[in-house]
């Protein structure tokens, strides 16, 4: 009797030491164990703080998340397994896979989803949805969804606010994240898009569609807010269509008065690689794209410009461009003094370096100039080095007191610290890259800012 106490004491400390260290979550819920037999069942019965743990196997039913309500303090978890064997979601004819209706503060971990060429999505809020917040999907892999280049990987059709798309794989889908409608009418707000290897798409990598005036919902943001797009790996390398040729990335704008209007896209520490028939990046309204490296030997790489409405509040500046077309495409606003724009310290190898900004402030040059500025700018992935050989680069910039605004702007592409006078995705006083890039999730470096604030007013107030 006594060592069963001991025992028993002895894993309740484990379990807090366990918690207290990061190790293992703290949930304040009950713990559910299902299977593809049981689990349709348990949904239905889910309370804040709730964690489903998901045995390995093969699920036919759909995983509908449909007015389930965790809380921020307690939110509801459904987890496959760290490793393998996996849990399986197959989809079904008519059905997406992951079908999210009027909940909230659920989180969605360590699953597969293999769509089977189907015509549907793998994790879609639903377009007859009122609404979807604080909705986190985490270690997803999305395979199988590229039946037409409208079968998305993961897709909102309804309001959305306060997601976090962090850690996934999806590979080959016909669009691989689409976040918004087409009329403007379901707008993704202050989400986090962290950390994903997205390749192959027949479309977009990631679309964020333009918003219309935002409508009126109970806890939807009326503050200003900024949505995190942040180490990513977007590639169309392989499989993008020609008849519809696509960006990797296009953000249209934000509402254009009323609450919304200022919010931003903080675009940085992203690897964008290969368009055979597109721009890597297209964009419009309010912009700060920094820290990034984009390389496409078949076309262009930015271009910032209309497309549903007009150019606002641009900063473009640190990163490292090689493109065979048009390396940055500027469409200037004139005239606006509340909307200030700007492109500098970006390192631009390119067909055409830079349309409509100055050269003065960016280091450009032809295409071919980046193999005597870089240190093997043509080599393969996984050999590829894009940062500055020291000895044909100097400091050309020491205005980098107006990027302090700008989260982790003072950190380079692999998260070191920059210093002062820098120039490109790459601090100057290196030697090496943490990273060389290849088609995998990008490894960084935790800092302790990563959990995101979706209360952005913080981080774009002082740019205005």
């Amino acid at each position: 009797m006594v060592k069963s106490i001991d025992i028993r004491h002895f894993r309740l400390l484990l379990v807090i030491v366990g918690i207290l260290s990061g190790i293992l979550p703290a949930f304040a819920g009950a713990t559910y164990t299902v299977d593809p037999g049981t689990y349709r069942a348990r949904l239905k019965q889910l309370e804040p703080g709730a964690y489903v743990r998901l045995m390995p196997g093969e699920y036919r039913d759909g995983l509908p998340i449909q007015q389930l309500h965790g809380t921020e303090q307690n939110p509801i978890t459904i987890s496959g397994p760290d490793g393998e064997p996996h849990a399986v979601f197959i989809a079904r004819p008519g059905h997406n896979t992951v079908s999210i209706v009027n909940s909230s503060y659920i989180t969605i971990r360590n699953l597969v989803l293999d769509g089977r060429n189907l015509r549907v999505d793998g994790v879609k809020c639903e377009g007859y949805a009122d609404w979807a917040h604080h909705i986190t999907l985490d270690g997803l892999r999305i395979r199988g969804h590229g039946n037409n280049q409208q079968t998305v990987g993961i897709s909102t059709k309804c309001p959305a606010w306060g997601w976090v798309i962090r850690n996934n794989v999806i590979e080959g889908a016909g669009t691989g994240l689409y976040l918004g409608n087409s009329d403007g009418r379901a707008p993704f707000i202050g989400g986090m898009i962290d950390r994903n290897l997205i390749i192959d798409t027949h479309g977009y990598n990631l679309q964020i569609k333009h918003q219309q005036p935002r409508p009126v919902l109970p806890g939807i943001p009326d503050e200003d807010n900024a949505t995190i797009i942040r180490h990513n790996v977007f590639s169309k390398a392989h499989g993008g269509s020609k008849e519809m040729a696509r960006p990797n990335m296009l953000v249209g704008h934000w509402p254009l008065t009323g609450p919304g209007a200022n919010d931003r896209y903080l675009i940085y520490g992203n690897f964008f690689y290969q368009n055979l028939h597109e721009a890597l990046f297209q964009g419009e309204g309010n912009i700060a794209l920094y820290n990034n490296l984009f390389v496409n030997h078949f076309g262009d790489a930015i271009r910032i410009q209309p497309h549903n409405d007009t150019t606002r509040a641009i900063s473009v500046f640190y990163n490292t461009v090689i493109a065979r077309g048009s390396g940055i495409t500027f469409a200037r606003r004139e005239g606006d003094p509340a909307h200030p724009q700007f492109v500098m310290a970006n390192i631009v190898f390119a067909g055409i370096p830079v349309r409509g900004a100055s050269l003065e402030t960016n280091l450009t040059g032809k295409f071919n100039d980046a193999r005597n500025y870089l240190t093997r700018p043509f080599a393969p992935l996984g050999a590829m080095n894009l940062m500055p050989a020291n000895t044909k680069l100097q400091k050309r910039t020491s205005d980098s007191m107006r990027f302090d605004a700008y989260p982790q702007a003072d950190l380079d592409f692999d998260g070191g610290l920059r210093g002062t006078g820098g120039i490109g995705a790459y601090a100057l006083d290196r030697d090496r890259p943490r990273w060389l890039p290849v088609l995998e999730i990008k490894p960084v470096p935790v800092t302790p800012d990563d959990e995101p604030s979706f209360a952005g007013h913080s981080l774009i107030q002082n740019t205005r």
